[in-house]
């Protein structure tokens, strides 16, 4: 029963709610026991010959009440204790998602999509069951049992009720060891859904691949495996699971049988009446649904107990990234000053950048060139605070990244970065999407300074189209546009463009370029590609070999200079000239 104790802050916190709700249990338990009495008065009352038809219609009033009441309070209960159950289930979902949006890239790095997304929907689910399903059970079944047994015992004859009770503690026994068993067993079998989970969302994200390489046969018979397993492992939960009810129906049949022999006795003897063991054995089937519910409990503790230690599991994580104490709330401003010795991602030795020292002016435009994997993005995401973790600082406007807040830092920031996102939403809608309140002229104007306008009015529904999930329905080329208008409507102070001008062709990238330049005078833009000609306007290059800056200087000077820029331009203008037919 830990499960209880660590969700016992939730329960102190909707005390007024479960207090009404148990307090409600306690009166249907009270008022179950009233039946049976009524029924053993009847039976002496028709053994001695003494029933009338007012004493009949009294106590069949009686009954009715009872009944009406019971209902009526059943009702409210289910409202304080389910309802109950339903806050805490939302309010665990909003901490994972707040604590997910919160967490930095290698926490998702290390963490599947599937495995996140079934914390927040099985997991959650089986909580909620406990603080549900598992509170009322757990009052039911000690309440209802426990009154049960005082009725039998202090009303109606104490000896015969602890000769029923015999066969109880092997019943207890039996359900601790099956709680065991199931509490790993389901532990086991919530990790596979979220393989399938995640083996699911993978699968769909990349159909495309999937189908232009022919691989859906393989796909869908990886999928049966894991499918299989899931099966394989739910199963053996069942198995433990359907253990419980055939226990607890033998052990109520022991405790009937001994009720039928050692009562019947009784009354020969004269220490019973024959109404009283009709009671008694009523009673008995009234302890039918305690015993019941209490190998049920076992059940539904377990599983939440397995659930709730994964869902903490998840939120202990530490938050890496996070606001220091009296962190500035402005938007930083003035010159980007980068002086790092070195940086290795979490977990990692292998060094990514090396003696990375250089300043970038205000208004001015930074381009970073370099092969892949040669720490480009890496530098912009510490710029960003993606990561943290390395030798060195970070300035902007002479303060440190960490003296601002994340918010003010990132407000003050465009990012678009290299893998395009858009959301299942209108053209507009993600093209707004750091800036709700936009007006449409404001969309629009972002839009045509990335050339991407004229192409949404080609769309079916212009601005009102709606894109597929990530923007599956664009082209790359139109996606990158769209991303670009996105961080173009916020007017940053600092705009990132991580080769987002790949997917473009050269003539509609000088119109970005030239759009930029004109537009963003005063503000600081930089820019990775891998196509020279999208920075060889900069004010300042840095080509990055191996995460070190091999080369710096405008495009003039490191055309001056031997090495891999001048290189790589003289190569780059040779396939264009190729491509046109020279």
């Amino acid at each position: 029963m830990k499960v209880f104790l660590d969700l016992m802050w939730f329960f102190k916190q909707e005390k007024k709610s479960y207090l009404t709700g148990i307090f409600l249990l306690l009166i249907v338990a009270l008022l179950e026991l009233v039946p049976p009495k009524v029924i053993g008065m009847i039976v002496d009352f028709i053994d001695q010959g003494t029933l009338t038809i007012d004493v009949l219609i009294k106590w069949l009033g009686i009954l009715l009440l009872t009944a009406c009441t019971v209902y009526v309070v059943r009702f409210f209960w289910r409202i304080m204790i389910f309802g109950s159950s339903v806050k805490l289930a939302r309010l665990l979902r909003n901490r994972l998602f707040e604590h997910f949006t919160k967490m930095s890239q290698s926490f998702f790095q290390k963490r599947r999509i599937g495995d996140l997304m079934a914390h927040s929907t099985n997991d959650l689910q089986a909580i909620q069951q406990t603080a549900g399903s598992g509170v009322l059970t757990l009052v039911d079944s000690l309440a209802t049992g426990g009154f049960v047994l005082l009725t039998m015992a202090f009303t109606i004859n104490w000896k015969l009720t602890l000769i029923c009770l015999i066969p109880l503690p092997f019943m207890a026994l039996s359900t601790n060891y099956y709680g065991t068993l199931l509490h790993k067993r389901f532990h086991k079998a919530q990790e596979a859904f979220s393989s399938l989970n995640d083996k699911v969302q993978e699968s769909i994200s990349g159909i495309k691949v999937i189908k232009t390489f022919g691989q859906e046969e393989e796909d869908i018979e990886a999928f049966r495996k894991q499918s299989d397993d899931v099966v394989k492992k739910n199963l053996s939960v069942a198995k433990i699971d359907a253990l419980f009810d055939p226990t607890i129906s033998l052990i109520v049949g022991l405790s009937y049988f001994l009720a039928i022999i050692f009562g019947s006795r009784f009354v020969l003897s004269g220490d019973m009446t024959l109404g009283e063991l009709v009671s008694f054995t009523t009673y008995l089937g009234l302890l039918i649904w305690p015993l019941l519910a209490f190998g049920w409990l076992f059940n539904i503790v377990e599983r939440g107990r397995a659930s709730l230690d994964r869902v903490t599991s998840l939120l202990s994580e530490p938050i890496e990234i996070q606001d220091q104490i009296h962190a500035i709330d402005n938007t930083p401003t003035g010159e980007i000053n980068f002086s790092i010795s070195q940086f290795s991602y979490p977990g990692e030795q292998k060094k990514v950048l090396e003696n990375i020292r250089f300043t970038l002016q205000r208004g001015h435009t930074l381009g970073i060139v370099g092969k892949t994997g040669a720490g480009k993005t890496t530098l912009l995401k510490l710029l960003i605070r993606e990561f943290e973790g390395y030798d060195g600082s970070i300035q902007i406007g002479n303060k440190k990244l960490t003296d601002y807040t994340l918010d003010a830092l990132r407000s003050g920031i465009g990012y678009v970065p290299q893998d395009h996102f858009l959301f299942s939403a209108t053209v507009a809608d993600n093209i707004a999407f750091a800036k709700p309140d936009a007006s449409l002229n404001d969309i629009m104007t972002a839009a045509k300074l990335s050339y991407i306008h004229e192409d949404i009015l080609q769309f079916t529904d212009g601005y009102e189209t709606v894109v597929g999930e990530r923007g599956v329905s664009l082209s790359g080329g139109q996606k990158q546009r769209i991303s670009i208008a996105r961080a173009l409507l916020v007017n940053p102070e600092i705009l990132i463009m991580d080769d987002s001008l790949s997917a473009v062709d050269a003539k509609t990238e000088e119109e970005i370029l030239r759009a930029l330049r004109e537009n963003r005078a005063g503000k600081t833009t930089i820019i990775t590609s891998h196509r020279l000609s999208a920075i060889q306007h900069a004010n300042e290059i840095l080509v990055i070999e191996d995460g070190r800056i091999a080369q710096h200087g405008t495009h003039e000077e490191l055309m001056d200079r031997e090495g891999w820029y001048r290189e790589m331009y003289h190569r780059q203008q040779l396939e264009s000239l190729v491509e046109h037919g020279g």
